[in-house]
């Protein structure tokens, strides 16, 4: 969280750019991470997660808090935006097509070539679940959102997601195995 974030969202939604601008520095990696574990292409990633900022800054005015982080708000607009690019787009790219290189850890932190083959299988199996399922793995286990969090962006309650989170875990485990 951003220090001083609900300032800062009042000043955005009082149409001041640079708090926007701040608020889109912290949170576009995640959104973006977010995006790209969905559709698997960089470049595609990059346009949709440019849209979600953009819908968000035409938006940021209708912006309530209702209690829920402001991350929650832009992951239901990506969630939204990803609907509809696949809604628009015939054929698909699976989640196998993105970049391994995206998957390394940072040179100062080598893997063993088993946890490498390990993540490998895990990804592949994540782009086999339902695509709400897969929704509730990433928010949950890659972008480490909150239960919470994760339902205020799904639009759904805690205990739909701690259902959703158990029966996707379920069949991700039957499909490593």
């Amino acid at each position: 969280m951003v220090d001083g974030e609900r300032t800062i969202i009042e000043n955005a939604v009082k149409g001041e750019a640079s708090a926007f601008g701040q608020l889109y520095d912290h949170y576009q990696p995640k959104i973006y991470r977010f995006v790209l574990f969905k559709v698997s292409q960089r470049e595609e990633a990059e346009d949709l997660t440019h849209e979600v900022f953009m819908s968000a800054w035409q938006r940021i005015r209708t912006y309530r808090d209702f209690g829920f982080p402001f991350s929650s708000w832009l992951y239901q607009i990506a969630r939204n935006r990803i609907i509809d690019h696949y809604r628009t787009k015939k054929a698909s790219t699976p989640i196998d097509a993105v970049d391994p290189e995206y998957f390394v850890a940072p040179a100062s932190a080598p893997r063993a070539v088993e946890e490498k083959i390990e993540v490998e299988r895990v990804r592949r199996a994540l782009g086999k679940l339902k695509p709400e399922h897969q929704d509730v793995v990433i928010m949950r286990f890659i972008e480490e959102l909150s239960i919470k969090e994760t339902a205020a962006a799904l639009g759904k309650t805690e205990g739909a997601i701690k259902l959703l989170q158990h029966r996707a875990m379920k069949a991700l485990q039957e499909l490593v195995d």
